[in-house]
């Protein structure tokens, strides 16, 4: 992508927030996984990262600047989709760090499609065994090791607020996201296992323009009140917040709207 999205946080003010902790973030080789794998990292926390193996250049990218901040990274080339492979990422991670203590998913698949007809139905079960299932997937499996007082952060939408008239399955998915964020939140209270969400709107990533030309590419984001796309390191932070026991220990079952001046509800 030209300009390279921005995810290391130039003005980003550590303070130690996950010193100690482990996380594994799901789709952590570019765009928003990758960011927060870096600001997690600086905060002080070794991270896993699951990607796909396709993906390997980048995912190597991401552990350097992770190891550059001086924590350790546990490469996971896999497909999420697979229960099995989802329980195998975090008995791997628990392996390697010796806990658990933060789950991030946020892997995803995303195509558009014009109208209903063009939607497949391989490309519905796709999105879905991506963008739901796997979140599941994930959950269950960490949820034998994260301790009292760790966290799961799930990425939403935008899409699954509003919707979106090409996004058909992947609008689905997200505002499935959201609902299954409310619901095992709700599951986890008594366990003191926080469960939130962050719902970004229109962001500079390879997941958000890898479909459209470029001419469409570089409009993207130009709807949003700020008339620009969010840069990976824009959206991060909120995912150290709701992770952070310091900063929202009160904090569950909330989906937390990024969107660039756009107000929704």
């Amino acid at each position: 992508m030209t300009p390279r999205p921005q995810f290391r946080g130039a003005d980003y003010q550590p303070a130690g927030k996950l010193k100690g902790k482990v996380a594994l973030i799901t789709g952590g080789d570019s765009g928003i996984g990758r960011s927060v794998a870096v600001l997690f990292a600086r905060e002080g926390a070794d991270v896993a990262i699951v990607f796909l193996p396709v993906e390997k250049r980048d995912a190597a990218e991401t552990a350097r600047v992770v190891e550059e901040a001086g924590q350790r990274c546990l490469l996971i080339p896999g497909d999420v989709t697979s229960r099995t492979f989802c329980d195998g990422a975090v008995s791997r991670t628990v392996k390697k760090f010796g806990q658990l203590d933060i789950l991030v998913n946020n892997a995803a698949f995303q195509k558009h499609q014009e109208t209903v007809d063009e939607l497949t139905d391989a490309q519905w079960e796709k999105t879905f065994r991506t963008n739901i299932h796997a979140y599941f997937f994930m959950a269950r499996a960490a949820l034998r090791h994260i301790p009292r007082g760790g966290a799961i952060v799930n990425t939403g939408s935008v899409t699954g607020i509003e919707g979106s008239k090409e996004l058909l399955d992947y609008s689905s998915t997200k505002g499935a996201i959201h609902t299954f964020t409310k619901s095992l939140a709700q599951n986890l209270v008594p366990r003191g296992i926080r469960v939130n969400c962050v719902a970004p709107g229109p962001v500079w990533t390879p997941l958000n323009v890898a479909d459209k030309p470029a001419s469409e590419a570089g409009k993207h984001g130009k709807d949003a009140p700020m008339k620009r796309p969010a840069q990976p390191d824009e959206i991060a932070p909120a995912f150290v917040f709701l992770a952070s026991h310091a900063d929202s220990s009160y904090i569950t079952g909330q989906v937390l709207g990024i969107l660039g001046g756009e107000i929704t509800g």
